[in-house]
């Protein structure tokens, strides 16, 4: 395993809030169990699952779940706070599950390893087996309770954490498998797509206590308005575009059995209409008996895609989970499709020229719906998959990530005539801007900068009537600077010093 992959942070203790449990039942609650895994005994230890289990636990508790949190469990202590959940959990209920550590699959069953499980060798499978946690059997358990609509979150990292130098590993998926099989009104998401590995950081500099997964999805779903498969979508575009910007491929997938929208916190407010019987806002669907179907298809390897902005055009860049031999496209319902080409690289899974991602438009291509088909590795072809392209919203995610990567470039100090701090690199990604707050040697922005309107046709261009700097008194030691960009979202508070 490479421990820059890992998923880390040592911490002590299980503190498990089961008095939040012994209040009388009520109808239709929302109760929650949050595991994070770091004290491996006989495994590599990890850094940022116990954070990543308070991250999701403080999130949950202000989505009104009463949440457990349990850290760094045995084998025995594991169990124990499953029949705690399982006590807390009645008919009816919304019953959330997120676990952030070691997983593994064998034979296509997903295993969640708690911090005693030995370290075992090839052919000893049903040691791990023993030592571990069914991840399918906690779905029955929600589903012999009764809960109306069960939610599983597996943050873990997807190699092998048996493999030793020297030795042969236990044989397995090193990672967990694709839950394709669900029962109707279960909802689960995994933090990357099969054979790919789950960031915790993406640089040296990243401070984030978080893993990269786990900053996103949290974020997420607490978005007003935005239902638990909207969140899984948002989350799984994000992550892949930060992962893309240090050329990692992580690609949450997720796979969803609920018949009706789950909204989280709260719903969209409905536009004035004709007066009709009132509904309940919030539609959960049913577990019945234990049934077995198939996941939507669109909920599974669809191909996305990133958008970015340069002088000349868009550049779409696609990302497909399987290895494929041939991607091609085309704008809107009718026409024909378009190969992308290949590149002179050899894609190590299929032995075969890698084929092109990418395709350009032009820089006033208006919106429209992008049709993807790729040939899987059986020459199938699979798609068409509809990608909606909006070039207003394209370029404000692209400045966001952008300028959330940069953040060390948001200001500079120049000393010409007196002292000057310069937000130039602000004024150039302005299109994801709302406003620039900045305080004056204080950590409290409280000044409102100036920015030129923002240009669709060329973005990136300051007007040359703009003055992209600040005079500042020659005493100044420090500038504090805080963004709201155009999704009312908040950046940060970043100090810059002289």
């Amino acid at each position: 395993m490479r421990r820059w992959y890992s998923r880390f942070l040592a911490a002590t203790g299980v503190a498990v809030a089961l008095a939040a449990f012994t209040a009388p039942a009520q109808a239709e609650k929302r109760v929650a169990l949050v595991i994070g895994n770091n004290d491996y005994r006989n495994v590599p230890k990890l850094q940022k699952a116990v954070n990543d289990a308070r991250t999701m636990g403080d999130t949950l508790k202000q989505l009104g779940f009463t949440v457990m949190v349990a850290e760094n469990q045995t084998r025995q202590a594991f169990s124990q706070s499953l029949l705690a959940f399982d006590k807390a959990v009645d008919k009816g209920d919304t019953a959330f599950f997120f676990y952030a550590g070691h997983g593994f699959e064998i034979a296509g069953q997903n295993f969640l390893l708690p911090t005693d499980v030995p370290a075992a060798t090839e052919g000893q499978e049903e040691l791990v087996r023993d030592a571990s946690i069914l991840a399918d059997r906690i779905i029955e358990r929600l589903q012999n309770k009764g809960a109306r609509t069960a939610i599983l979150v597996f943050d873990a990292c997807r190699n092998n954490p048996f493999e030793r130098s020297g030795t042969r590993a236990v044989a397995g998926g090193g990672g967990l498998a694709p839950m394709t099989q669900l029962p109707e009104g279960v909802f689960s998401i995994f933090s990357a797509g099969p054979r790919q590995t789950a960031l915790d950081r993406l640089s040296n500099n990243d401070d984030n206590p978080n893993s990269v997964f786990t900053r996103t999805f949290a974020r997420e779903l607490t978005q007003p308005g935005v239902n638990l498969v909207q969140v899984a979508q948002r989350t799984r575009r994000l992550v892949s575009e930060m992962a893309e910007t240090i050329r990692h491929k992580q690609i949450p997938v997720y796979f969803d059995q609920m018949v009706d929208d789950v909204f989280l916190s709260g719903t969209v407010k409905p536009a004035p209409e004709i007066a009709k019987p009132a509904e309940p806002l919030q539609k959960l669907a049913a577990l019945p008996p234990v049934q077995r179907l198939a996941p939507h298809n669109d909920s599974v390897n669809a191909p996305i895609a990133m958008f970015s902005r340069h002088n000349s055009g868009w550049t779409v860049v696609f990302s497909i989970a399987d290895p494929t031999l041939g991607i091609s496209w085309r704008i809107g319902e009718a026409g024909d499709f378009r190969e992308t080409g290949f590149i002179d690289t050899l894609d190590p899974r299929t032995r075969k020229r890698m084929p092109n991602p990418s395709i350009e438009l032009p820089a006033d291509a208006p919106a429209s719906t992008i049709q993807v088909r790729y040939v899987d590795t059986n020459g199938e072809v699979q798609g068409p998959f509809p990608i909606r392209f909006d070039p207003e919203a394209a370029l404000i995610r692209d400045q966001r990530k952008i300028l959330d990567m940069t953040a060390t470039s948001w200001l500079s100090f120049r000393e010409f005539n007196g002292l000057m701090v310069y937000y130039t690199h602000l004024m150039s990604y302005r299109c994801a801007i709302r406003e620039v707050r900045v305080g004056i040697d204080s950590t409290v922005p409280d000044k409102v900068l100036k920015l030129p309107p923002c240009d669709p046709r060329d973005p990136s261009v300051i007007p040359h009537d703009s003055q992209p700097y600040l005079k500042l008194a020659p005493a100044t030691k420090s500038v504090s600077v805080e963004l709201v960009y155009r999704d009312g979202s908040v950046s940060e508070i970043k100090s810059f010093r002289r």
